[in-house]
């Protein structure tokens, strides 16, 4: 169990729970309060640890409130790994929210990373040492990145093939992972089949 501790301007909460049920970046935990009107869970994402636990990333629940007490399931997914060789690190947002990515800026600083995030609308509260970019500036990134972390809501994943396929004749070899983010309303359960995404050859489930 956890608790709303604040909810921000932002939309972001701010959760209190044990250590052991905070999500890494690209992680996130399954969420429901005790007798909401909604049937079905939320996801929430971690943007960055705070004192006995977690900020979550926006929007929240419209009927969550300051001192709800909320069931927690987690952590669930594979998260981000960023290669200890890494020291050039692409941050990709193709959506409006950088909130997915936002948790790697912190551990990468801290590791003497080289930071980019590439979007098309970035918070104001950015660490000075991250350098934000336009998507238009994609192609130049990826000649100078080791490192990409792309998040991406499912609806928008053709997007995401042009805007790579377009770079198909700079020679790259980079390590990339992708958050590909849509409802997932059974929580890697992996039964209800509504977060399904058709690859190549086969069905992969978001969750």
């Amino acid at each position: 169990q956890g608790k709303v501790a604040e909810i921000l301007l932002d939309g972001s909460l701010r959760i209190e729970c044990s250590p052991d049920l905070i999500p890494s970046p690209g992680q996130y935990l399954h969420a429901h309060k005790p007798a909401s009107d909604s049937p079905l869970p939320v996801s929430l994402f971690s943007m960055e640890s705070t004192p006995n636990g977690f900020r979550s990333a926006p929007p929240a629940p419209l009927d969550w409130k300051p001192s709800d007490l909320i069931n927690l399931r987690g952590p669930i997914g594979n998260g981000f790994h960023i290669p200890t060789s890494a020291k050039k690190i692409a941050l990709i947002a193709l959506d409006e929210s950088i909130a997915h990515l936002y948790g790697l800026i912190s551990s990468s600083l801290k590791q003497n990373r080289e930071v980019v995030l590439v979007c098309n609308s970035a918070p104001q509260d950015l660490p000075e040492a991250v350098e934000v970019q336009p998507l238009q500036a994609l192609t130049d990134v990826l000649k100078w990145t080791d490192y990409v972390a792309f998040d991406v809501q499912r609806e928008n994943m053709n997007q995401l093939k042009e805007m790579l396929n377009e770079q198909n004749q700079i020679p790259l070899k980079r390590e990339a992972q992708i958050l590909i983010y849509t409802p997932m309303p059974c929580g890697g359960i992996a039964e209800c089949g509504v977060c399904a995404l058709t690859l190549s050859h086969e069905w992969k489930m978001i969750c």
